[in-house]
């Protein structure tokens, strides 16, 4: 991978969760640049990416190496070391970057509690030091702060070649659809003018059908929400019955049926008794839109 690249690998030691945030002027950077497993580590692999790196780094750490050794070990076996970055953060929090003298400029990098930030054909050192001091000063999910950190670099002015695509990779253990794999979240922009604002669209809406609501948000089906959630499933097609306000074998049914169609089966149960907020919220807007298709009412 030659054209110009910046990225961000991270690991929050206290949810476990590993990831990757990257941008490049080059086709579908997030099936090369990213490497990532729960437990063991990250790996961003760029510039003349050497792709290799990404499986033997995994190994490495799997092995029990640190991030600073299994780069010396992966660089040792390259002869075209001088062309290759890579940042690597391991399972415990050890971090390592390499920037290759025959990168292109501006190329460099830096490390940090947790995470190592590099880039090559950039504006300058702005963009790393931007990316890296964003990401620190951050609070919320390790997906957000990566999000926040790729955002601070394009604004810092990036590559200096120009913008084409964008990844967001994070791993925990069993956090993949149905606890099956580690796979997390993975969000990829292959090609588009705004790649970094089209991968905060695509996590905004990771959120809204795979987060988990915080207890606060969950609000019990009873009396007049569960009046307006029947009304919204009537609207939908979900619910044929009246707007009662029970909570009876037609409405169970038609509620697992929209949650299970809309992709809700991640954030709320098939069989739960409750709505949180966000959902509750989409709900709302896609019965206004339908009935503004229509040109018939949904009031609430």
């Amino acid at each position: 991978m030659y054209p110009s690249t910046f990225s961000l690998v991270a690991v929050d030691l206290a949810t476990g969760e590993l990831g990757i945030a990257v941008a490049s002027k080059f086709l579908a950077v997030g099936a090369v640049v990213p490497w990532a497993r729960a437990g063991v580590g990250a790996l961003a692999t760029q510039s003349y990416a050497n792709v290799s790196y990404g499986p033997r780094g995994l190994e490495l750490l799997a092995a029990g190496y640190a991030a600073q050794e299994t780069l010396a070990r992966l660089l040792a076996d390259d002869p075209e070391r001088e062309l290759r970055q890579v940042g690597i953060v391991d399972a415990r929090g050890g971090a390592a970057t390499f920037t290759g003298s025959s990168c292109h400029a501006w190329a460099g990098g830096r490390v940090g509690s947790g995470y190592a930030v590099q880039g090559n054909i950039l504006v300058g050192p702005a963009v790393v030091n931007a990316m890296a001091e964003t990401f620190e000063s951050t609070s919320g999910p390790l997906a957000a702060r990566l999000l926040a950190a790729l955002a601070a670099g394009d604004r810092a002015g990036g590559d200096r070649r120009g913008r084409q695509s964008a990844a967001l990779l994070v791993v925990k253990e069993r956090g993949g659809y149905g606890g099956y794999t580690d796979r997390m979240i993975d969000l990829r922009v292959d090609d588009h003018p705004n790649p970094v604002e089209e991968l905060q669209r695509l996590y905004r809406i990771w959120q809204l059908y795979f987060a988990k609501p915080s207890p606060e948000d969950r609000l019990p089906l009873v009396g007049a929400l569960l009046q307006e959630l029947q009304e919204l499933m009537r609207t939908l097609g979900y619910y044929h019955g009246p707007a009662h306000g029970e909570w009876d074998e037609a409405t169970r049914q038609a509620y697992s049926m929209l949650l299970g169609n809309e992709n809700f089966e991640e954030r709320i149960p098939l069989d739960a008794d409750w709505i949180d907020r966000q959902v509750l919220d989409y709900l709302r807007d896609l019965a206004h839109r339908r009935t503004r298709r229509s040109g018939s009412s949904y009031l609430h």
